[in-house]
């Protein structure tokens, strides 16, 4: 697939998953944070936490589920990004929150969510 149709196809998710956010009183403060360390998807304030959200988005299920794919080589990479983040904002005086959203294309009936709150934390565990 071509870098340019990823790309759409992950922007797209992203705007479901930051929809949903949206719907549950989330805040979105930033989307596609990238440094040298790494990348966020997606950035939202939950009251007082300051919530990284990693988005996988999956046409089908031939390579697994989508928070299969959150590695712990992956988690490690949007951490650090996340802690640069925080940093560049004085954010660490916030609680921080790791959650990942899966979103699944594979059946009928239009794409099913799966938000897995605090996924991961800090360590990477």
């Amino acid at each position: 697939m071509a870098k340019k149709a990823l790309t759409r196809a992950g922007e797209a998710g992203e705007s479901l998953a930051c929809e949903f956010l949206r719907r549950l009183g989330y805040e979105i403060v930033a989307r596609n944070f990238r440094c040298r360390s790494g990348e966020v998807d997606v950035v939202a304030k939950q009251g007082g936490t300051t919530v990284f959200v990693e988005v996988k988005d999956r046409a089908s299920a031939s390579h697994g589920e989508g928070h299969e794919a959150v590695t712990f080589g992956k988690r490690r990479r949007i951490i650090r990004a996340a802690k640069l983040f925080a940093a560049s904002r004085g954010l660490f005086d916030s609680p921080l929150r790791f959650d990942v959203i899966s979103i699944d294309r594979s059946g009928s009936g239009g794409p099913r969510l799966r938000h897995d709150t605090g996924a991961f934390d800090v360590e990477g565990c």
